[in-house]
């Protein structure tokens, strides 16, 4: 045994789910990895074509083309929807559940309630018709995430120059606790105000308001970022399986943010290049244990329908990717992969339902096809075998199909 490394270019789908139209009209034909590259058709991914992407992706462009020798294959989601959150617990094991889903407004009056029997100071700022969202202390404000899936989750956005995060946490925490939503997000960064966020809000269909995150500028400096989830069991996810047995786990970027860790090392990071050089440096001091990295500037990439932004993204990991493999020795297991598709041409900013990648490599390695995998906890449950630890929740192996 060795290392096995997970890298996620969170939304780089290739291409819709079956189940499409029925359940997402609107991402009917998304393909986040060709249509990509058909826009771009002179851009050359050299790493994630040696990897297999247009074997998984199933075509090809002038600069990229299906290679011999890759390890690939493609994974559905269990998940219903399309969401970050989810799609990383599935990929650590777990077995999602339908999540219920409900707008702000109908929750605000018992977490107003709420924050202020804590003694926190709280004003209301109404929208149009019965939007309304929450400011905390002058700090922060708690609303609608309009990014994910409508009423999927509620956004704490805070001003960290004003509240440390430890209190915006404690925050957050309140809001979790009498919200039945899959997620509250507790984040924030330095160098904006709350005049900052406000400037970014905006109003959505059925009643949703919040913050467009990105543009409030919160991602730009020292940004923290916490999930706060609801009914997921830790105890049967991969990193508290092997960090139970002692096995070193380090989850970085977005994966620091989304999956609870309660034995070893998360670090997040956004900006691509740090985050991937981070790894880079833990993988060259870590002969044995579990690492996973999120790059999560291609999703906010896509957020912004920005093919461009997107392609620049993918480039940069594509040129560090080989620094990483440099790492590995004869034992070590590299799988790059997404968690769902976030396709910048479709017509919306949101997260599409899409099969993700799978892009295996190791000096031991076997080449060939692993096919459609149905769920992505196949790749959780495959890093516990790898380890000789106790299988996650849900998923199934596909060690002996790469190793023999």
């Amino acid at each position: 045994m060795g290392k096995f490394i997970i890298i996620v270019l969170d939304g780089f789908g290739v291409g819709q789910m079956d189940d499409v139209p029925q359940v997402r009209p609107a991402d009917t034909g998304a393909n986040t990895c060709m249509h990509i590259l058909e826009r771009k058709p002179k851009l050359h991914l050299p790493t994630l074509e040696r990897l297999g992407l247009m074997n998984t992706a199933g075509g090809e462009t002038p600069a990229m083309k299906p290679v011999e020798g890759a390890t690939y294959g493609k994974a559905e989601l269990t998940h219903f929807g399309a969401d970050t959150f989810f799609g990383h617990q599935e990929i650590m094991g777990t077995c999602p559940k339908k999540p219920f889903g409900e707008p702000i407004k109908e929750k605000i009056d018992v977490i107003e309630r709420t924050l202020k029997e804590a003694g926190y100071r709280v004003e209301v700022y109404r929208g149009g018709g019965e939007r309304r969202l929450l400011i905390v202390e002058g700090a922060l404000t708690v609303a609608d995430n309009i990014e994910c899936d409508p009423g999927q989750a509620f956004n704490v956005t805070a001003a960290l120059d004003v509240l440390d995060f430890d209190e915006v946490l404690k925050i957050g925490k309140l809001v979790r606790a009498v919200s039945v939503v899959p997620r509250v997000i507790t984040f924030g960064g330095r160098g904006v105000t709350i005049d900052n966020i406000l400037a970014a809000i905006e109003e959505k269909e059925d009643g949703y308001i919040g913050v467009n995150a990105p543009r409030s500028g919160v991602y730009d400096n020292d940004y923290h970022c916490i999930h706060l989830g609801y009914g997921v069991d830790l105890e049967v996810q991969v990193p508290t399986i092997l960090g139970r047995e002692g096995i070193p786990v380090k989850l970085l970027g977005k994966a620091a943010d989304v999956i609870q860790n309660p034995f070893g090392e998360s670090i997040s990071i956004v900006e691509t290049a740090r985050v991937l050089g981070r790894t880079i440096e833990i993988a060259k001091g870590l002969r044995h244990g579990f690492i996973c990295c999120n790059v999560q500037e291609t999703d906010l990439s896509g957020h912004q329908e920005n093919v461009e932004k997107y392609a620049h993204i993918l480039t940069i990991a594509d040129s560090l990717l080989p620094q990483l493999m440099e790492t590995m020795g004869e034992d070590d297991i590299l799988v790059v992969m997404a968690d769902h598709g976030n396709d910048p041409t479709i017509g919306h900013p949101h997260h599409t339902r899409e099969c993700v990648p799978l892009m295996i490599w190791g000096p031991r390695v076997r080449a060939g096809n692993i096919g459609t995998r149905g769920t992505l906890s196949d790749v959780g449950a495959t890093a516990a075998d790898y380890f000789g630890v106790s299988a996650p929740e849900n998923g199934i192996s596909f060690l002996r199909e790469i190793t023999g």
